[in-house]
């Protein structure tokens, strides 16, 4: 069993909110040039290819991408 709490990890303050800043980061976890979107698309090829060993690749990319995303 599991306990959901909703709380961020570490402790965020915005002293200074600026829009432009947010519109950047949130084209490049979501766009569709961003590490998001690349990792998303590396997942999806992996179901559609003949190969184990390049399956496995195309995985490990993908799961790559989505940490360099979050972190």
């Amino acid at each position: 069993m599991w306990i959901y709490e909703k709380k961020l990890e570490y402790p965020v303050k915005i002293k200074h909110p600026n829009l432009q800043i947010a519109n950047i980061v949130v084209s490049q976890l979501g766009g569709p040039d961003g590490e998001l979107g690349a990792s998303m698309r590396y997942l999806h090829q992996r179901y559609s290819c003949p190969n184990a060993k390049i399956s496995g690749i195309l995985t490990d990319v993908g799961i790559e991408d989505i940490n360099c995303a979050f972190m």
